[in-house]
């Protein structure tokens, strides 16, 4: 007699981007890849060039099992913090996942509650460099942040987010202070509050 063969474990990645930024959402994804169409070259997103980002994220969404995204709005930054808008995201991306899984792997030292899962939770510092799954949520999150921030730029041209993608450059900074805050820019972040209160 046979032995039934074990079910796979379905196993998801997932990580965020956008905790630095002074302006525009946290973005989180959830990617649980497949591994009859594996995705080569996957690493932290942030080692990647634009254009590799890019082109691994078609592939990533393409060949994946499942993927998902998850926002927390500025509103929610300021009213939360940005530690707790972020595992907000997190947790969105894997609640609209198709899929339930077995174990969630999430980049860092801290996961979201997850209360409404069943399936194990294990953090894992430097896992968008070392698990894979992980390594594809971090570069389709990236994606889509960094094409929402474009968007963005059209209706806010003043503070460079096409370039900056909302994170402290000189520009950026430097138009803070001549146009004072936009919609989304994240007044609890310090350099927010500073420019604002400079120009009062």
């Amino acid at each position: 007699m046979k032995l039934a063969e074990s079910k796979p474990l379905i196993i998801v990645g997932v990580d965020e981007v956008g905790c630095g930024p002074l302006a525009g959402p946290v973005v989180a994804a959830a990617v649980v890849l497949d591994s009859q169409r594996p995705v080569a070259g996957l690493r932290d997103s942030k080692k990647l060039t634009p254009m590799r980002r890019l082109q691994l994220s078609r592939e990533i969404r393409r060949n994946s099992m499942a993927f998902a995204l998850g926002f927390a709005t500025v509103e929610e930054i300021d009213s939360l913090n940005i530690l707790q808008a972020s595992l907000l995201a997190m947790e969105r991306a894997v609640q609209r996942l198709r899929v339930s899984p077995d174990l969630v792997q999430v980049d860092g030292n801290r996961a979201p509650r997850f209360e409404r899962l069943s399936a194990r939770v294990e953090t894992v510092v430097g896992g968008d460099e070392s698990v894979p799954a992980i390594s594809a949520a971090s570069i389709i999150a990236k994606v889509c942040r960094d094409r929402l921030l474009l968007r963005l730029d059209r209706s806010f041209p003043a503070y460079g987010f096409a370039r900056n993608k909302g994170y402290p450059t000189r520009e950026h900074l430097d138009a803070l202070r001549t146009h004072g805050a936009c919609a989304i820019h994240r007044r609890s972040f310090a350099p927010v509050g500073k420019a604002l209160l400079g120009r009062s």
